[in-house]
């Protein structure tokens, strides 16, 4: 047995993942080469394998879940080999210090390599509404009504009033905006980075009170009675983050509400995972709560933090289910490569907010403080 794989080999096992294995989230190997791949590269390496079919698993989410909570840092200090700490170091480290990555021009990036990769791909994997975003399945039964309840608990914690102006940063295709209008009367102003969303969301939109935008955040310049980001901030990258909630502020009137929806790390930190940024979001990074508190400093009082990141896995599971269920319909736009390449992304994030390694929060700020005090909604 090589040293790589027996390194790799005693780290799985701590975690009960067996290389080649019966079980449904054991790792199967084709490819012996693998091992030494993951050494040199991590997660990256890891995730190329994979996409490379060097190695296949039944139950992917499953076996990541596993991985993450083994916290094999910890854990396998008997090996001894400098290998080891070389795979951990690398298991989810890109450095951003010197350039902003999320910069106007880079922005620009994720729309493009992202969300205007096919609508078809999108109209597919999501609920009836098209919501991109994490559902709320506290009384859900299905992937339709966990979206809905989650548009509606949003519109609910802001208490729109008839009449009302939204502005929805980083409004996908317009699923927040229509069934806002729709159901609450208001008016709203949708801003995206992705020409393909703002095209489809003005057809799906079309004859209500919604303007759609290829805007970028900085630039909006108005004044609203309410703003809204979901699934969002996660492109907007920390050297960024008092930008943005300056931006929000100047937006927000005195007596309005922001409510912020994101993806969160238990850490802090400036590094996110070298396959999703390569493969799946370039550029991004996930906030922690310290953060996010720091940059409303002095712009914001926080008037609740509501984390429902268990329901992102069986929201992701529903996605997973709905693109594998109707990959005939779509295969012919794009390559098997692909969906080895979108099966690993949906199932490795399943299994990542399984582990709870990452959060989902909802966030909502004034500016002056509520009177009274804000009543929680759940």
């Amino acid at each position: 047995m090589s040293i790589a794989k027996k390194i790799i080999t005693q780290m799985t096992e701590v975690a009960g993942v067996n290389i080649n294995g019966q079980q449904p989230w054991d790792i199967q190997v084709h490819n012996d080469a693998v091992y030494k791949r993951i050494l040199h590269h991590g997660s990256l390496g890891f995730g190329e394998a994979y996409i490379d079919q060097w190695w296949d698993c039944a139950n992917v989410d499953e076996m990541i879940t596993r991985l993450l909570r083994a916290e094999l840092g910890e854990k396998i200090k008997t090996i001894g080999m400098n290998a080891v700490k070389l795979v951990l170091s690398r298991l989810n480290l890109v450095d951003r210090y010197i350039i902003n990555q999320q910069n106007k021009k880079r922005a620009l990036i994720v729309g493009k390599e992202h969300y205007d990769i096919g609508n078809d791909l999108y109209q597919v994997m999501l609920d009836k509404n098209m919501v991109y975003t994490c559902a709320y399945w506290k009384e859900a039964n299905t992937l339709d009504e966990a979206q809905e309840a989650k548009l509606k608990l949003v519109c609910d914690k802001l208490n729109l009033q008839p009449g009302q102006t939204v502005l929805d940063i980083g409004c996908g295709w317009g699923s927040f905006a229509k069934y806002a209008a729709e159901n609450y009367g208001v008016s709203v102003v949708g801003i995206t980075i992705s020409a393909e969303q703002k095209t489809l969301a003005q057809q799906r939109c079309q004859g209500l009170p919604v303007k759609i935008r290829l805007q970028d955040y900085r630039d909006v310049n108005q004044q609203f009675d309410h703003i809204i980001s979901l699934g969002m901030f996660e492109h907007v990258g920390y050297k960024n983050y008092a930008e943005y909630f300056k931006v929000a502020a100047r937006c927000l009137k005195d007596e309005g509400l922001f409510l912020l929806h994101t993806i969160g790390n238990n850490v802090t930190t400036i590094k996110t995972d070298p396959w999703i940024d390569k493969y799946i979001f370039p550029n991004g990074l996930l906030p922690s709560l310290p953060q996010i508190t720091q940059a409303v400093e002095k712009r914001f009082i926080i008037e609740d933090v509501h984390n429902f990141g268990a329901d992102y896995d069986k929201t992701l599971m529903a996605w997973f289910k709905n693109f594998t269920a109707h990959w005939d319909e779509i295969k012919a736009h794009y390559s098997e490569r692909f969906y080895r390449i979108w099966t690993y992304y949906l199932l490795s994030c399943a299994g990542t907010f399984r582990s709870r390694e990452i959060q989902l929060w909802q966030i909502v700020l004034s500016k002056n403080g509520v009177p009274g005090g804000y009543q929680s909604i759940r």
